[in-house]
């Protein structure tokens, strides 16, 4: 009996530890970083002060647990548009680059988050770490895809695919009537064919 008495308090410390994560993110989407903060996530959460506590040492270790579980979120959506997409390279490429116009990646509430990850990526050591990881692998996924097509300077262009991608999943959340996805889509579509030729 104890064993499995010790594995239910590990699957619900693990529930909870989720919906502090999962009330992180909805507050930094809904309060910005000014917004965010203890009360708020655990009103979010339902549960009282002292449980963030007994599961993160405070704040700012949730925040970056928050961010990773987000990073790795986007990874996963990533993957599984790769695994989607035809068995081609190239279908394999676009699908990796375009999953940022889809949903979930264009969730609203998204936005919120991942510019405060940014934002704190500029002046907090362990949040730019994990701003670097996250990028890096991600880079790294693009380059092994665009290697699979060919590409001749495959790392020097995921760096760039990256920021316009980047740059376009931000516009489109920033202002989903300014051009659309499926004009995003061509966008990135026109970019590949134009960079493998």
């Amino acid at each position: 009996m104890q064993p499995a008495r010790q594995a239910f308090t590990r699957e619900s410390a693990d529930a909870r530890r989720a919906d502090l994560i999962e009330a992180t993110a909805a507050c930094l989407a809904e309060y910005g970083l000014a917004g965010t903060n203890v009360r708020a996530i655990c009103a979010k959460a339902g549960v009282s002060p002292g449980l963030l506590r007994h599961y993160f040492g405070g704040i700012d270790d949730l925040v970056a647990a928050t961010y990773e579980a987000t990073s790795d979120r986007m990874d996963a959506i990533f993957a599984e548009a790769v695994a989607v997409a035809a068995p081609d390279p190239r279908a394999q490429l676009l699908a990796y680059l375009t999953a940022s116009f889809r949903p979930p990646v264009t969730d609203p509430e998204l936005l919120g988050a991942w510019t405060a990850f940014w934002a704190l990526a500029r002046s907090d050591a362990r949040m730019a770490n994990i701003h670097a990881e996250s990028y890096a692998g991600y880079r790294a996924r693009l380059g092994e895809l665009l290697v699979a097509c060919g590409a001749a300077d495959a790392e020097r262009m995921a760096i760039m695919l990256t920021a316009m991608v980047d740059g376009l999943w931000l516009e489109l959340s920033l202002d989903e009537g300014s051009f659309g996805a499926e004009a995003a889509v061509a966008m990135v579509e026109r970019a590949v064919g134009a960079l493998l030729q």
